[in-house]
């Protein structure tokens, strides 16, 4: 998939996005995350991290912890592929961050290795633009989780959590 749902974010920025830090510190309470397996220097949530030129979908995801994953949204397949390669080479939980889509191909295939499908309720992500100058959405569609976990037949388990709720535990976080 080229373009993600119609993006009109310019080409150099449109897979560069980041996860908002009171979103990640609530799953950060409940994994502890150690690698940021798709990120750069301006968008990194965890001190160690992998970058486009690291090439994460050729390398090992080295982590002495749970891996978090935001992945480009231009081409999630190979990032679900390689998800499910590293929970059992790592043996580390890994949660991918990905658009809450269940009618495209990569949905079907991470289905075959995920633990959980945790479905984002309550509205849609405003994901932070590595170019600030950016304006409008960013994102036009709702989000969720992937979850693998090792040592787990995978359960397909179906969940949801409230976005409002996630943001409340991690708004918490930063008060702290």
């Amino acid at each position: 998939m080229a373009d993600y749902g119609g993006s009109n974010t310019p080409k150099e920025f449109k897979d560069l996005w980041q996860t908002p830090l009171p979103l990640f510190l609530a799953l950060d309470i409940e994994f502890r995350f150690y690698l940021d397996a798709a990120a750069d220097t301006q968008n990194t949530l965890c001190a160690h991290y992998l970058t486009e030129r690291d090439n994460a979908l050729e390398c090992d995801w080295v982590s002495h912890g749970a891996i978090f994953c935001n992945p480009p949204y231009s081409k999630i397949s190979p990032w679900i592929e390689k998800a499910a390669i590293e929970c059992r080479k790592q043996l580390q939980p890994i949660v991918m961050l990905v658009p809450s889509d269940t009618s495209v191909g990569w949905f079907k295939l991470a289905m075959e290795t995920v633990d959980e499908v945790r479905l984002i309720t309550g509205g849609r992500i405003s994901f932070i633009p590595a170019d600030l100058n950016i304006k409008g959405k960013s994102n036009t569609k709702g989000s969720m989780f992937l979850i693998w976990r090792p040592f787990i037949t995978p359960r397909k388990l179906l969940t949801t959590v409230d976005k409002e709720y996630l943001f409340n535990i991690g708004d918490e976080q930063l008060r702290k």
